[in-house]
């Protein structure tokens, strides 16, 4: 169904190859894709825990968009270059030596664990996809999973952008088992056996549904799982126990990203002991996650300096908004400027403490100046034109890549109102994304 008939009746009007202003107008004035509730509780309550679709939709009613997002393959292409080349730096012993000097010392343990579910989001800008940060314990990768499995098309031509059922749930059961490997080597003697999904007051937190999906999804795959806060953990100088049984792997949700508050003891003396394989861990925080970190990607100069290609250095400047550390000399240019800037917690995660400049008070700006915090060149979110209770509502979106060891898994989109990503937005949430193909005829008319 078009939802706005001032725009083209046909996709075709559109230059074929141009998949940007395709997708573009689709967001614009198509909503004719939408979840069907009945697959959505199907994929949700298809194992044996105690999740249910009705629960969900009374204390979480916003958690997901009714509707898909279009993007166009180029731009899905563009993000996966930027991330390649920002694992390329990363990778660098200079790189390392520059941002673990700013982490605290459990940062420096460098464990042989990888790190789970990197969480790359983006805006889409008039220059393409931009950074905007990179989250070390990005959640909502197996809801977003099962939100996929419950899109249907109401029009031919959309219809063939839908997804071919793909395994991901499957590639996250072996990406926590290629942590295992790597930490314990290729024996079979000693195959992951028990997992501790782990949060403070688990069953507090928003994604708390995630966590029993995850019990379940390790459960059906032959590993025990249970969901714990971490003061529920206890270490003896060997092994990690919970509720009485061993924990091979600790799946960490937790936001003390270095596990400095009393609760988490247990869990960093068996971390620093490399008695527990824990993921995502301290230092992937530090080194991806930590916003000062921006700050040297967008360094060309020091980045040439310590052997970055041309080409990585083209990406990351095309792709990373200017980012840079607020501190006391700078702080009065920041004040004058700033509507130009997006201002974030260096170590802040999920929009807490973080102001768009134009809604700054002097206050709070005060606040800011006293250190902590880097300054972001404002670049606004792409838009999706929905309708909600029969009302066409413009909202704003942005787009998550999950990642592992460089690799692209899922993007999904979060769509939402106001100044952030909020999961409180009538018709916003979490919604599927679907690649808008840039070679040969795109779709015909959404009707």
């Amino acid at each position: 169904m078009l939802i706005d008939e001032a725009l083209p009746p046909l996709l075709a009007d559109l230059l074929p190859a141009d998949c940007g202003a395709a997708a573009e107008w689709l967001n614009r004035g198509c909503a004719c894709i939408s979840v069907d509730r009945q697959s959505l509780k199907q994929a949700l309550e298809g194992g044996d825990g105690t999740l249910t679709h009705a629960e969900l939709l009374a204390t979480r009613p916003h958690l997901f968009s009714d509707s898909v997002v279009f993007v166009s393959e180029a731009h899905l292409s563009r993000m996966a270059q930027i991330i390649a080349a920002l694992e390329e730096v990363l990778a660098l012993p200079a790189y390392r030596q520059r941002v673990l000097a700013h982490a605290p010392a459990v940062a420096r343990h460098t464990p042989a664990a990888a790190g789970v579910f990197l969480g790359y989001d983006f805006h889409l800008g008039p220059a393409g996809p931009q950074l905007i940060e990179i989250n070390s314990n990005a959640g909502g990768a197996l809801l977003n999973a099962r939100l996929l499995r419950a899109q249907r098309a109401c029009c031919e031509p959309v219809a063939r952008m839908m997804p071919i059922s793909a395994p991901i749930e499957a590639s996250f059961v072996a990406m926590f088992r290629e942590e295992w490997r790597l930490a314990t080597g290729d024996s079979p003697d000693r195959p992951l056996a028990r997992v501790a999904i782990v949060d403070q007051r688990p069953a507090e937190q928003y994604l708390a549904p995630e966590f029993e999906l995850f019990r379940q999804l390790f459960e059906t795959n032959g590993i025990s799982a249970v969901v714990a806060d971490p003061a529920e953990l206890a270490f003896d100088g060997r092994c990690l126990w919970c509720r009485g049984e061993r924990v091979d792997l600790v799946y960490n949700r937790l936001t003390d990203f270095a596990l400095d508050e009393p609760p988490q003891a247990a869990l960093r003396a068996a971390y620093l002991a490399d008695a527990v394989v824990l993921t995502p861990h301290p230092q992937m925080h530090a080194l991806y996650a930590d916003k000062r970190n921006l700050v040297a990607l967008g360094d060309g100069q020091w980045l040439a300096q310590i052997g970055v290609g041309e080409r990585q250095r083209q990406l990351l400047a095309s792709g990373i908004p200017r980012t840079e550390e607020v501190i006391a000399g700078n702080a009065e240019a920041f004040w004058a400027t700033r509507r130009q800037w997006f201002f974030k917690p260096a170590a802040g995660f999920g929009s807490k403490a973080a102001y768009r400049g134009d809604k700054l008070t002097r206050r709070v700006f005060e606040e800011i100046a006293r250190g902590g915090y880097v300054a972001q060149a404002l670049v606004a979110p792409s838009g999706r034109r929905l309708l909600v209770d029969g009302v066409e509502q413009d909202f704003k979106l942005d787009l998550r890549n999950y990642v592992y060891r460089g690799a692209v898994q899922l993007v999904s989109a979060r769509v939402y109102r106001g100044q952030t990503t909020n999961f409180r937005t009538p018709g916003g949430g979490f919604a599927a994304v679907l690649p808008v193909a840039c070679q040969g005829q795109p779709p015909g008319g959404c009707r």
